[in-house]
């Protein structure tokens, strides 16, 4: 059994094809793991476990007729609740939308079920994917597997404690704001964020209409192996990455500054870091002490696009369409705990409204977002960045929304590591290094041009294969 948890889903596509394992033996595995895990994660939201069986038999009848079609024949996955899967709900974590089923899946979800994924369920998010903790109303908090007390991040929290534990052969996720790689980062797994245009966005709620937000929205795999972040990119992205030889691969220019002096960073990171570097020094150059001219304002600029509205939309999203006042709100759930809305996204809300961009900011913010964009295309040519994703491990419930919105605006000191993907509509790999004085998982971020995903993909793999790379946690089973 813990074999099979332990696998990554190309590993256990090929045992499937080749019939060392049924897929309703691998499916049965994982249903009964997080049958008995997820009282204490609360990772999994909605479950499809009597479907997913059946569907599963149906997998196992067609490989003893040799018709295994699909780069994921049979194999059981986890889905992100903000993907529309039909027959399921997608909530939001609203308590009003819990009834509401999807008629047709998301196009990403559409196009792994083609490559025959079985889908267990659905996992936890803030609500409405609209914070860094994954906790609402509906559906309750995620915990950290490694250490319950602790954030698995946001917004696809549930994803990366599902996948810390082996719940699932790999798992699907979104990020505008660090939502994938802050759960892989807490949970010591593997995360992708696509690029910019990369991978639709039909089906996944909330859909982003502001061309800024649509530009930083990235979606890709959140699992146990580099292969597999590659794999699910191969299928779910819109064109496929630029085909690079090894020869080419091998030429790329590896930047690896030290954490930036005006930001904080633990020094487990820091250490890390100079390990990376000095390994990487025997075969690749290295550059370091080098960052973007933008790098310092992109904390803000993040913060201004996600304002941009003011929180309008995610306000009638919320309410739906009621009128009703996000500060009545927050002040109703922090006094009495009986708001409709977690004091999460209430407060969120109204820092939106105050960072809404004037018409001057607005415009001053468009010519600073292209002079980014045209600063990284020279910057990163052939070249991959590595960085942290944040300056600690894991953190206590509550510390990690705190830090990114509070009224002192400390994400200028926490978000720019997290901001430059984002903003500047990269993609970017999360993969596990090390861990801190504690047992917690820490991960850099691989940062480079949309078209360079498999040089990622490629230094990625050396350093899970030289540093700790996916450990499942087994505190639980």
């Amino acid at each position: 059994m813990s074999s099979i948890l332990d696998m990554d889903a190309s590993t256990l596509a090929e045992k499937i094809k080749k019939r060392e394992i049924t897929s309703l033996e691998a499916t049965e595995t994982f249903i009964q793991h997080l049958k008995r895990i997820n009282s204490t994660i609360n990772c999994l939201v909605q479950e499809r476990f009597t479907e997913a069986i059946e569907e599963a038999k149906t997998c196992d009848q067609l490989v003893a007729e040799g018709k295994v079609t699909g780069r994921l024949f049979g194999v059981p996955i986890s889905m992100k609740e903000s993907f529309d899967v039909s027959g399921m709900s997608t909530t939001g974590g609203l308590q009003h939308r819990q009834k509401l089923k999807s008629t047709k899946d998301a196009e990403a979800v559409s196009r792994l079920k083609q490559e025959g994924a079985i889908i267990l369920g659905k996992t936890n998010t803030p609500t409405l994917c609209f914070c860094q903790e994954s906790v609402n109303k509906l559906y309750g908090r995620t915990n950290n597997p490694w250490d319950v007390s602790r954030t698995a991040g946001g917004s696809s929290g549930g994803e990366g404690a599902l996948m810390a534990v082996g719940g699932a052969a790999v798992g699907l996720g979104s990020d505008i704001g660090g939502s994938i790689r802050f759960p892989a980062h807490f949970n010591g797994v593997v995360g992708f964020k696509s690029g910019e245009y990369q991978v639709s966005q039909d089906g996944h709620f909330p859909f982003v209409e502001d061309p800024y937000q649509v530009a930083m929205l990235g979606m890709g795999a959140i699992a146990k192996s580099v292969r597999d972040a590659q794999l699910i990119n191969d299928i779910i992205a819109e064109r496929p990455p630029v085909t690079l030889s090894l020869e080419e691969i091998e030429k790329f220019e590896l930047i690896i500054p030290e954490p930036h002096p005006a930001y904080p960073m633990s020094a487990e990171t820091t250490d890390l870091l100079k390990e990376i570097r000095t390994y990487f020094e025997q075969k690749q150059k290295v550059i370091g002490e080098e960052y973007p001219s933008s790098f310092t304002h992109l904390a803000l600029m993040w913060q201004l696009i996600e304002s941009v509205d003011g929180g309008q939309s995610i306000a009638d999203l919320a309410f739906e369409g009621r009128k009703s006042s996000p500060v009545r709100e927050y002040i109703k759930e922090v006094t009495s705990g009986k708001a409709e809305l977690h004091r999460y996204l209430s407060w969120a809300v109204i820092g939106a409204s105050i960072f809404k961009p004037n018409e001057k900011q607005h415009k001053q913010l468009s010519s600073d977002v292209k002079q980014a964009k045209e600063e990284i295309k020279s910057f990163l040519h052939n070249r991959i960045l590595i960085i942290p994703v944040y300056h600690t491990a894991t953190l206590p419930h509550g510390k990690l929304y705190s830090e990114i919105f509070s009224i002192r605006k400390t994400f200028r000191q926490y978000l720019p590591y997290i901001a430059l993907p984002n903003v500047l509509g990269l993609p970017s790999l999360t993969v596990p290094v090390g861990e801190d004085q504690m047992g917690l998982p820490i991960s850099v971020q691989l940062v480079s041009l949309v078209g360079n995903e498999n040089a990622l993909f490629h230094f990625g793999q050396k350093l899970t294969d030289r540093f700790r790379g996916y450990v499942r946690c087994t505190a639980h089973d």
